[in-house]
């Protein structure tokens, strides 16, 4: 599947409670699409602070490159990337962010990433657009968008993962995450290019937050936007909508795409943080940003969810849509880090058994999100 692809969702009539009531009545339905329009504002506006505080970091040690200032930049990106996890949620309905004409999810989060075609590396010491320097004599934004995904969806050029790759490098430890050394941003120092790798790197967050701005421009309400429209969508697409995101999240990317994968191919190229060590966190990123959906929340901000209305449907669904959300978390806290290599040895290993164990977790709240679609009167078609 396209990382940034999304799949479609039909609906279906509505059907009546036993109340004789419809269960997407305007009175409950309508706190419930407003407070998730809130919420995506919510959280798209935490995935620009933590961007715009990556890009503080990378400006400093760009302008300076030492170990300190390396290690600083990097554990800024480990902090930005929950924010943008949860915020999956709100993909795969073609909405701001992965709007098939307009949509930037592939310049931000597309994965896995060829790192061969940003820069050097093991065995081709001249790999990659940095090195590039007669076919890309300038590097400038323009130029980067115009190379991301281009003659192939792994030609990665943009986006967080692009970022991590060079803040860290590849990863060939058993036990920790790459540890490219800070002196290769540094002219004369442990690799050629130096500066242009200091460009790509400043060029790349500056992108990203750009992207993620614009997203959430979109969402900020007030404003002649997608929220604003969004919010005034007849109920019944709306919720249709907002269960897309949650089921294709739930579903065909991350127990599929993002799991799954990896998991029948043993292949660290499979998985999503590869070079920070980091996937385990993205998943489990992903995994609370479905919950924050059905419960209407983040962060600190609560309202009305999609828990009310089921809980107006059927009570009993209610409850064990919650506990469902809750056992896939616990699943994934439950695997051993790092994913790389839970992911190897027997089909019996710890490791293995952990992922299998939160994979079948997150399908099973995939069945059960459908079955909650299906109580509010909507049928999901999840591919």
């Amino acid at each position: 599947m396209k990382k940034h692809g999304w799949m479609a969702l039909v609906a279906g009539a509505l059907v009546s409670t036993g109340c004789g009531e419809e269960p997407l009545e305007e009175a409950r339905a309508r706190p419930v699409v407003e407070r998730y329009a809130a919420l995506v504002n919510e959280n798209y506006t935490d995935a620009v602070e933590k961007a715009r505080a990556l890009q503080t970091a990378v400006n400093v040690f760009v302008a300076d490159p030492t170990e300190a200032k390396l290690a600083a930049a990097r554990n800024a990106w480990l902090a930005a990337r929950p924010a943008y996890g949860q915020s999956e949620s709100f993909r795969f309905y073609g909405g701001p962010i992965d709007d098939e004409d307009t949509g930037p999810e592939g310049r931000i989060n597309a994965w896995p990433l060829d790192e061969a075609y940003i820069d050097a590396v093991e065995g081709s010491p001249t790999a990659g657009i940095i090195n590039a320097t007669d076919s890309y004599a300038q590097l400038d934004e323009e130029l980067l968008k115009s190379l991301n995904e281009r003659d192939g969806e792994t030609n990665i050029a943009t986006g967080y993962h692009a970022i991590e790759f060079l803040l860290w490098g590849q990863d060939r430890s058993e036990t920790g995450p790459g540890n490219r050394p800070a002196s290769d941003f540094v002219d004369g120092g442990t690799a050629p290019n130096a500066a242009r790798r200091r460009t790509y790197l400043k060029l790349a967050t500056d992108l990203l937050v750009k992207d993620l701005e614009s997203v959430r421009a979109q969402w900020t309400p007030g404003s002649d936007n997608y929220a604003k429209q969004f919010i005034a969508l007849d109920a019944e697409e709306a919720v249709q909508r907002i269960l897309t995101g949650m089921g294709s999240l739930s579903g065909a990317e991350l127990s599929g795409e993002r799991m799954t994968v990896a998991y029948d191919n043993k292949d660290q190229e499979d998985e999503h943080s590869c070079f920070s060590d980091s996937t385990l966190a993205d998943l489990y990123a992903n995994a609370v940003g479905i919950q924050n959906v059905y419960l209407g929340r983040y962060g600190g901000q609560d309202g009305a969810g999609l828990d009310e209305l089921v809980a107006q449907v059927d009570p009993a669904l209610d409850k064990k849509m919650k506990e469902q959300l809750q056992a896939s978390l616990d699943a994934i806290q439950a695997i051993p880090g790092p994913f790389d290599q839970a992911i190897l040895g027997a089909e019996n290993s710890p490791g293995r058994q952990k992922v299998k164990a939160a994979v079948e977790a997150l399908k099973t709240q995939t069945e059960t999100l459908v079955d909650v679609a299906t109580a509010l009167g909507i049928e999901l078609n999840l591919e």
